[in-house]
């Protein structure tokens, strides 16, 4: 096996525009890459099943040897040749791994077949009999393929994750010269520039309002739902989406200096600084390999030493057969198949695992940060609770229903979606007005209704009796959104909007908690909002107000006083942090950015399954260990036996094609242990 590699790009020197087109190359690189493994996957498969029953059932065909000569060496030059270049470099180096041993193996297999395919005469004339052992190169090669595929998977989330971060940002900006306005491409703009922003535009780079205003969707960078108003002298970022209103904006931050660069590059060199996955077995290799050989080579001169020439085909057959028997396909096997099942298993469970670093790593985590709009809440504003002053509230639904209907402000449609059940009708105004940073207001007969926050109800001056006043405190209190609904200086309703806590995070967080997992929040929302969550789902340890950079130096700081840190999240504003964690975890139903950097996504909106998915990460690890303590305990045992060890006792001595049963057999057991996660609950 080899390592899961990550790639940093180099954001700081390209700039967003220059890097997507990096990003574009390296992903179609990578895409290739993985289709050329999928095909020698495919292909030696296709190739070595046949090879198997011939080896098995129909050896003594005629032509037999002959035809799996031919398909296990289109196995080895055509899907299988990897294997060997890397072999040989890696020994040029004075290195071993995993290939080198494949190689080694295989190749040896296949010659010493080869010899006896042309020459049996050598060991008939020795009374022994010639096997071949064709089928031992063909299936070692299928096998460790399949492995190296399910490891080759991991390597396609960085690139997409920084490729969709780039689309956040437009291509050009609508740029304003001497007055007009001219379409330009953003990587032309200077510090200074005056910029013209549309409704429903994304913003080209950071700058501040000089003129106009507006409400912005600020999500991906606080991770909340609710936009912002902006207003003259206001910052406004790169990437995020102008809601209303047209204002025109001076740049202060373009190229690698935005905001949003910033959060790509520390995306990236929080996937960079991650520690790539490292096969216990490639680790094992590099001491198992030369050991192999030597010993091998130890036994052979050990038959010449101890029989003399007489026993020159007796050392021949035991060294082959010491090869043979510690050919990597148990060892190989090992990881992979119980990294398929587990993996299958927590899919089963609607949980989807992107590689083998985070199913091997849950078990180890003791800390989890969590994000808590649309992770511990539903990230969906909802009407929470109303109060009307006016005792015929019916014949006022009507107007509020239209006004929300015409209204863009996101809260609006929490009204309209509370309102659906009221029978509430829509009909045509005599006039409209959407007021930027109050709310909206129309004309109906000859009076003016008005739906906005706490500005738009003092601009009629509306009086606020104690009663309700009381209800607003409190809803303030408990972090929710007011909003005023009047008739010109008549206060009619006031409604508390806020974003729900799902009704399984209490459940999610008391698992963890008894599962002895450390938990903490962080959240782009004010500190009220926090406390209040934080309390009720009884978090100790939260904190308000972060940016993407602060989530990201929170979990720093936890992986520095020893912690293995978890990070779940759903929003733009997460991946920075989510890259960083030792594992990362995105909620299903939340941005596709997210799901891309994060190891781990739950594909229902319940984090519940956080819980599921380490348990299923323990059973795995056993598992792992368990089919590596059998895979190196039999080559512990196999290989003395295969030198020779029992000769001078018993006369013992293990045929090659015994030696090619006993692995084998050893891979078999491997999945077969592997396939009883299935069974565990």
């Amino acid at each position: 096996m080899k390592k899961v590699e990550k790639r940093t790009i180099p954001v700081l020197e390209m700039g967003c525009a220059a890097c997507a087109n990096y990003v574009e190359v390296r992903e179609e690189i990578d895409r290739k890459s993985y289709k050329r493994l999928l095909r020698n996957t495919i292909g030696a498969w296709i190739l070595a099943i046949p090879l198997a029953v011939f080896g098995m059932i129909f050896m003594y065909l005629p032509y037999a040897n002959q035809i799996m000569m031919i398909l296990a060496l289109a196995i080895m030059l055509l899907f299988g040749r990897s294997f060997y270049i890397n072999g040989i470099r890696h020994a040029l180096r004075g290195n071993a791994n995993m290939d080198t041993l494949v190689a080694l193996s295989t190749s040896i297999a296949f010659f010493f077949s080869l010899f006896n395919t042309f020459y049996p005469q050598f060991w008939t004339s020795r009374g022994l009999e010639p096997h071949v052992y064709y089928e031992a190169s063909g299936i070692i090669i299928a096998f460790v393929l399949l492995g190296k595929l399910l490891e080759e998977r991991a390597r396609h989330s960085t690139s997409s994750a920084i490729k969709g971060l780039m689309r956040l940002q437009p291509k050009t900006a609508q740029k304003v010269i001497d007055g007009r306005e001219e379409e330009v491409f953003i990587s032309t703009l200077k510090t200074g520039d005056l910029i013209s922003v549309r409704p429903g535009e994304k913003i080209p780079v950071d700058g501040t309002l000089l003129k106009g205003a507006s409400s912005i969707d600020e999500s991906m960078l606080s991770g909340e739902a609710i936009p912002v108003e902006k207003t003259t002298g206001d910052k406004v970022f790169a990437g995020t989406i102008n809601q209303k209103g047209s204002f025109t904006m001076q740049a202060t931050g373009v190229g690698h200096s935005t905001v949003l660069a910033q959060i790509i590059r520390m995306v990236q060199d929080a996937q960079g600084s991650k520690a790539p996955v490292q096969r216990i077995a490639d680790k094992i290799s590099r001491l198992f390999v030369p050991a192999v050989v030597v010993i091998a080579v130890v036994t052979f001169l050990v038959w010449l030493i101890a029989g003399g020439t007489s026993f020159f085909s007796y050392g021949l057959l035991a060294a082959v057969s010491v090869l043979v028997i510690a050919c990597p396909c148990a060892l190989g096997l090992a990881t992979p198949t119980a990294l398929m099942v587990g993996i299958g298993k927590a899919a089963e469970q609607h949980i989807l695992i992107k590689d083998a670093y985070a199913l091997e790593n849950l078990c180890k985590i003791d800390t989890i940060v969590l994000d808590k709009t649309g992770t511990l809440t539903e990230g969906v504003p909802l009407v929470i609770d109303s109060y009307w002053l006016s005792e015929s509230k019916i014949c006022y639904l009507d107007i509020l229903y239209t006004a929300e209907l015409k209204s863009e402000h996101p809260q609006a449609s929490a009204i309209i979606n509370w309102m659906e059940d009221s029978g509430a009708s829509v009909f045509e105004p005599k006039r409209f007005e959407s007021i930027t940073g109050q709310g909206v207001c129309m004309e109906v007969g000859d009076k003016t209704y008005w739906v906005g926050n706490k500005k738009m109800s003092d601009s009629f001056c509306t009086v606020i009796p104690d009663k309700v006043a009381k209800y607003i405190a409190y809803w303030e209190e408990a972090g929710y959104s007011i909003v005023y609904y009047g008739e010109e200086s008549v206060l009619l309703a006031v409604l508390a909007i806020a974003d729900r806590i799902r009704k399984t995070s209490l459940i999610a967080v008391d698992n963890l908690k008894k599962q002895g997992i450390e938990v903490h929040l962080l959240t782009g929302d004010t500190p009220r909002s926090a406390e209040i969550v934080a309390s009720v789902l009884g978090i100790e340890n939260y904190k308000a107000g972060v940016s993407p950079n602060d989530k990201d130096e929170y979990i720093k700081e936890l992986q520095h006083s020893g912690k293995k840190v978890a990070m779940v999240g759903d929003g733009i504003n997460d991946s920075q942090a989510l890259a960083r964690a030792d594992v990362s975890i995105a909620m299903g139903k939340g941005i596709d950015i997210a799901m891309d950097v994060a190891m781990v996504t739950l594909i229902t909106p319940d984090l519940s399954l956080f819980s599921k998915a380490i348990r299923i990460s323990k059973q795995t690890v056993r598992l792992i260990r368990q089919n590596l303590f059998w895979a190196f305990i039999f080559n512990l045992i196999g290989i003395p036996l295969a030198a020779g060890v029992l000769y001078p006792i018993n006369g013992l001595l293990l045929n090659p094609m015994i030696a090619g049963a006993a692995m084998a057999f050893s891979s078999v057991a491997v999945v077969t242990n592997s396939l009883r996660l299935k069974l565990l609950k």
